[in-house]
């Protein structure tokens, strides 16, 4: 066996751990844990909004309370109520612990 060669693979070893629990499950599982909570959406222009989820459907429209527009990171407006067509969405991110 050459020196630079891997040395083989140990049969006996035991397989690696399962990921942990905070990363496994569907998005859509994940979608249904912020409902009623702070998210914030970004949107494909860059525009982020941030507000309490009140819901969204299957084409990720989605309506927000208590919104706050942030552009470049700074709150440039406020809004009580808030919908954002899904055609729009990037992504959607928990603020607060899920």
């Amino acid at each position: 066996m050459d020196e630079s060669s891997p040395p083989p693979p140990d049969h006996d070893s035991t397989p690696p751990p399962p990921p942990p629990a905070a990363i496994s499950g569907s998005p859509t599982d994940f979608l249904k844990g912020v409902v009623g909570k702070r998210v914030i959406v970004r949107l494909t222009s860059g525009v982020d909004y941030r507000g309490i989820l009140s819901c969204l459907d299957g084409y990720m429209n989605i309506a927000l309370e208590q919104t706050e527009e942030h552009v470049n990171g700074t709150t440039t407006n406020r809004y009580g109520d808030a919908f954002i067509r899904g055609n729009n969405v990037l992504y959607i991110s928990a603020a607060e612990p899920i």
